[in-house]
């Protein structure tokens, strides 16, 4: 039987490694205590299935817990299930639960509580709630053909075709199957329990004492919103927050007393993307003048000091098991080749657009502004449009309502999750790009349990973006977080979130 087929290798800068501690989190120096990370949007959803926005989900992560999460190195390892396995044909998971998990109201964990979530995520509840049918329409795991208790101990997942890339989705979030409130006072099986959410405030959890895992040392956290990353940076300054991800290189540099920065590398594929069903980006021409009119070193040296990686396609950087490095320098710097595109396309002197961007994400309007002034040397004019976080979801990512936008996308681990954004008519595929050739790439490397042809297949699917200039691919950015002196424990992991299980107060001398 075949266990976890791929692994993702990917770059990682760990903090400290932590050693046991009790549950009063008072061994090796950790002795409890409160901490406050700044984030810089508003939660879509408390319930973890309707969750879109990937900053929701990685607070979320805290509360939560799948089948499987992932560990810092990229692996996938058991969680609420104790053990899994993969049938040799990719079509049926097999999942042993823990008998030591409960609730955060106090109730058991069932294989009936994992097969209701299992069939929540995947839509084939009989519901009339139409955000559960919306998530259904999202839903890789709608794959599923059936999820069954065995006894009550194990769940047998089958599927119609076989998918042995699935288990990167199996981090969907358990919860228990007679609970009725997760919208408001969310319950899960994670590290730490809710306390309270004020929207555009704050939500603050408590440490669970009845984790069957070892238990958080901190006993309390607060992630405290702010409407941008410059509005959090003046809350840092203030000594307001203890943790604060998602620093430009200049912001970093002012931090000096009474923080150090921790760095690693964002698992986002940042880019310029491109409506490719609007003019002019549904020429061709046009969208490879952009890409080599964009200098993407000085995006690097301007906003990470030098630091993230380059990429070329949809894949970040750091799932190397399925990067296609080739891809990078398909459209090196030239402008002089891209105000030829240009005349050739039938825009000679250029052209306007509007490139809409989230006003939270002060990273990415930072980006848009030097793309702006780079792409005036060829003769266009990039006029930035700031939106708030919620018109940004509705209007450009499910309405695909917008010429271009400066976004990074995240993923399960699974290269099929990173990509799925352009597979034609795709509700996800919100820059409408259409290729017969990326299409059955992918669909033959989700069907295919070979892992070098999987791999081969997802490089040629990658090549299909760069060809077409599908959007421009910018980067993988290098990740800064700021951390108060007196805290330690800080990890970086190949997945969206922030991750306070780890995290513990220094105890003093």
């Amino acid at each position: 039987m075949k266990r976890f087929l791929f692994t993702v290798l990917l770059l990682t800068v760990a903090a400290a490694a932590l050693s046991g501690c009790k549950k009063d989190g008072t061994k090796d120096g950790k002795n409890g205590g409160a901490v406050v990370v700044g984030i810089t949007q508003d939660l879509d959803s408390l319930d973890p299935h309707k969750a879109v926005a990937a900053g929701t989900k990685e607070v979320l992560y805290n509360l939560f817990e799948g089948l499987v999460k992932s560990d810092p190195a990229g692996n996938l390892v058991p969680a609420v299930a104790e053990s899994y396995r993969i049938s040799d044909d990719g079509k049926t998971y097999t999942f042993v639960l823990r008998s030591d998990v409960t609730f955060h109201n106090g109730k058991k964990l069932t294989a009936e509580d994992v097969v209701y979530s299992l069939k929540r995520v995947a839509g084939k509840l009989t519901t009339s709630d139409p955000e559960v049918q919306v998530l259904a329409a999202f839903s890789v795991i709608s794959d599923i053909t059936s999820a069954k208790e065995n006894d009550k101990d194990t769940v047998v997942v089958t599927l119609q075709e076989g998918n042995t890339e699935l288990i990167g989705y199996f981090t969907a979030s358990i919860v228990p199957c007679d609970y009725t409130e997760q919208k408001t006072k969310p319950v899960g099986t994670g590290p730490f329990k809710f306390v309270s959410y004020t929207p555009m405030s704050g939500l603050v959890m408590e440490r669970n004492d009845n984790y069957y895992g070892k238990a958080a040392s901190l006993e309390k956290v607060t992630f405290s919103i702010s409407e941008s990353t410059d509005a959090a940076f003046l809350k840092l300054q203030a000594g307001e927050i203890d943790i604060f991800p998602y620093l430009t290189a200049d912001q970093a540099a002012q931090l000096k007393d009474k923080y150090y920065i921790e760095v690693g590398e964002m698992s986002l594929v940042q880019g310029l993307f491109l409506n490719n069903k609007v003019e002019p980006f549904n020429k061709k021409e046009v969208r490879q003048a952009i890409n080599y009119a964009i200098d993407k070193d000085e995006i690097l040296t301007m906003l990470n000091g030098g630091g993230g990686k380059k990429i070329g396609s949809g894949v970040y950087a750091g799932f190397t098991a399925y990067f296609n490095e080739s891809c990078v320098d398909t459209y090196p710097y030239n402008p002089e080749k891209a105000k030829e595109l240009l005349r050739n396309a039938g825009y000679p002197d250029g052209f306007t657009f509007t490139c809409t961007v989230p006003s939270n994400y002060t990273y990415h309007v930072q980006t848009a502004e030097i793309i702006a002034s780079q792409l005036k040397k060829i003769g266009v004019t990039m006029k930035i449009q700031t939106v708030e976080w919620a018109s940004w979801l509705s209007d450009v990512y499910h309405d695909h309502n917008h010429e271009a936008t400066i976004i990074g996308l995240d993923s399960q681990l699974a290269p099929s999750d990173i990509l799925k954004y352009y597979i034609s008519g795709s509700a996800k595929n919100f820059i409408n790009y259409e290729s017969e050739a990326f299409d059955a790439a992918y669909r033959e490397a989700v069907a295919t349990t070979d892992t070098a042809k999987k791999k081969e297949l997802y490089n040629k699917a990658q090549q299909c973006l760069a060809d077409d200039a599908a959007s421009v691919f910018l980067q993988s950015p290098s990740l800064m977080v700021a951390v108060r002196n007196g805290y330690a424990g800080y990890k970086f992991y190949p997945v969206y979130v922030q991750d306070m299980q780890s995290v513990y107060k220094v105890k003093s001398k």
